[in-house]
């Protein structure tokens, strides 16, 4: 008998619009992915600022930070890889079923893991932002060092250099790192959330 047999969904007195009526604003998660060094928790967290001195509830979910505690059992193998991001989503939905905006910071390489994260908290609540900056200027950043790690092989499959980014093939919104401040990738996104009225 399969666990999940004995397991029903319990659902909650206060609704999701409840609690974004509460807030006063829609929940949803933006989702940013691109190479190690592109600058998705740079910008995560400068946009989280920004929300917040907008009085927008936000949660920024950290790739490193998590690996720090939830995850800390996973390795950085495909299958490790696609349960980070399906844990991540999880947790992202409840989030957003809490009222709350959600800022996810992961590299998360894989297309399908994508698609499946979308598919978890739905597509109308999912912002797929792709941090795009070209290879060798995150190699120029490795702002942790790992680039030099991974050429010297000390880090094996690492995203770009021995494992594959596979770039979104349509983002709902692209930010070009290398050629943007941090303000203005941040000004993009606002304008963005402002013209779907998400904010």
């Amino acid at each position: 008998m399969s666990i999940q047999q004995n397991i029903i969904w319990h659902d909650s007195a206060i609704t999701k619009e409840d609690r974004r009526r509460q807030n006063g604003h829609h929940s949803f998660v933006l989702w940013f992915t691109g190479l190690s060094g592109s600058g998705k928790s740079t910008i995560s967290n400068a946009l989280a600022k920004e929300l917040y001195d907008r009085r927008i509830g936000n949660y920024v979910l950290d790739g490193d930070n998590i690996r720090n505690g939830l995850n800390k059992d996973l390795g950085f193998s495909d299958k490790d890889r696609t349960e980070n991001i399906r844990r991540i989503s999880e947790v992202s939905k409840l989030f957003v079923d809490n009222g709350t905006v959600v800022l996810t910071a992961f590299i998360s390489p894989f297309l399908e893991d994508r698609k499946k994260a979308k598919e978890i908290v739905g597509e109308d609540e999912f912002i797929e932002v792709f941090v795009n900056c070209p290879l060798e200027e995150c190699e120029k950043r490795d702002p942790k060092g790992l680039y030099i790690k991974a050429r010297n092989g000390e880090i094996p499959d690492f995203t770009g250099i021995g494992s594959p980014y596979e770039e979104p093939d349509q983002p709902d919104l692209t930010i070009e790192t290398s050629e943007q401040s941090i303000p203005a990738c941040v000004d993009t996104i606002i304008e963005y959330l402002e013209r779907r009225q998400l904010i």
